[in-house]
């Protein structure tokens, strides 16, 4: 990177080789990383992607699975995309209302954990469909319906 400044709330980076806006078009939806050694101290309720990725996720206590990804682009709070362990995936948004405690402080990466308390029936509505749901749906006359 040779350069950055503030351009209303974003930060532009001006890279070497990239001197033309059609140069920096073509970097649209790269994924930008920095060593661990190099990165920012972030403030209090701040997390980097990359520390949140493998944390098992609670909601009120009781463990729902490892976030195996996280989304962004689909709503105000990025999506956590996390796998239960047998075929299900769930996407819980990290947003600090849903986070534990009254401080919002439910991240431990410590201890990799994410804690919170989810709104009721929200995972069964975010959850992929398992191997053995997909197949009964498939069967003939299931899902469908007349007029």
């Amino acid at each position: 990177m040779e350069d950055l400044w503030p351009h209303k709330e974003w930060l532009v980076l001006k890279f070497q080789g990239v001197d033309s806006i059609t140069d920096a078009e073509a970097l649209v939806g790269s994924e930008l990383q920095v060593p661990r050694s190099q990165r920012a101290e972030l403030g209090a309720g701040w997390n980097y992607v990359s520390d949140l990725v493998g944390c098992t996720v609670f909601d009120r206590g009781h463990p729902i699975g490892r976030i195996a990804d996280i989304q962004f682009g689909a709503g105000e709070a990025p999506l956590m995309v996390v796998a239960d362990g047998a075929g299900r995936k769930f996407d819980v948004p990290f947003a600090e209302a849903y986070l534990e405690g009254v401080d919002r402080v439910g991240v431990d990466l410590e201890r990799r954990e994410v804690r919170m308390n989810l709104p009721q029936g929200m995972l069964e509505i975010n959850a992929s469909l398992t191997a053995e749901e997909k197949r009964e749906q498939a069967k003939p006359g299931k899902g469908k319906t007349r007029p």
